[in-house]
C-alpha cells in the first residue's frame, strides 16, 4: 500500500517496501542550467535535446521565466525537469511541453511528474491556456491530456494520432483550433 501527501504525491511504503521521496519544485535559476543539461543529456540517447533546450532559453519568443521547472529530491540534488515554452496554433498562443527528463537514478519515483505537474500549476496561474506535448499515450493523459484532434488540433509533420495530445488549462476558455507552429529551436 502506498500513501500519499496533501498533493497526491507517493512518499511513504510501496508495494516492494522502498521509500518514494517527497519532491520539491522550482522555477529554475541561474545556478540550474548546468544540472538541467546534465539530466537532459543523461535522459536522451544524444545531447540534441540539450541543445534544444539552450536554444529555446536564448529565444525570448518561446522562452517564458517561470515555465523552466526542476524537481529536487530531499537531498536538494536537481533529479526531474519540465519546460513548457510559447508555440502558436494558426497564430494564436499556446504552450508546448518538451522536454521533460528524469536523471535516470531516479526515473519511476515521481520526479517526471512533478516537475510537469509544476510547470503546468504555474501556466495556469500566468493564464494560459493551452498546452500541447507530443509523446507516450500512455503518460501524459495522468495529466489531462487527450489527443489534440478532438480540439482541431493538428502537428506540421506527420505523427500518430494518440501522441499528439492537448490540454485546456481552463475549460471556460476557447481553444484554437488549426497546425501547431513551433519555436525554431525545435528544427520543424
Amino acid at each position: 500500500m502506498s500513501r500519499n501527501d496533501s498533493t497526491g504525491t507517493p512518499n511513504a511504503t510501496t508495494k516492494n517496501r522502498t521509500t518514494m521521496p517527497t519532491w520539491t519544485t522550482r522555477s529554475e535559476t541561474a545556478e540550474d542550467v548546468a544540472a538541467i543539461r546534465d539530466i537532459v543529456r543523461a535522459a536522451f540517447p544524444t545531447a540534441e535535446e540539450a541543445g534544444i533546450v539552450d536554444a529555446l532559453r536564448a529565444d525570448r519568443k518561446a522562452w517564458i521565466d517561470g515555465l523552466s521547472m526542476v524537481s529536487m529530491a530531499p537531498d536538494g540534488t536537481p533529479a526531474g525537469y519540465a519546460l513548457l515554452t510559447r508555440c502558436h496554433v494558426d497564430g494564436e498562443p499556446a504552450l508546448t511541453l518538451a522536454p521533460c527528463a528524469v536523471l535516470p537514478s531516479f526515473q519511476r519515483t515521481g520526479a517526471g511528474s512533478a516537475a510537469i505537474r509544476a510547470g503546468l500549476d504555474a501556466a495556469r496561474a500566468m493564464g494560459e491556456n493551452l498546452v500541447l506535448v507530443l509523446g507516450h499515450a500512455d503518460y501524459y493523459p495522468r495529466f489531462g491530456f487527450v489527443p489534440a484532434s478532438r480540439f482541431g488540433i493538428r502537428a506540421p509533420f506527420e505523427v500518430p494520432d494518440e501522441a499528439m495530445m492537448a490540454m485546456a488549462l481552463d475549460g471556460t476558455r476557447p481553444v484554437p483550433t488549426g497546425t501547431i507552429q513551433y519555436p525554431a529551436a525545435f528544427g520543424v
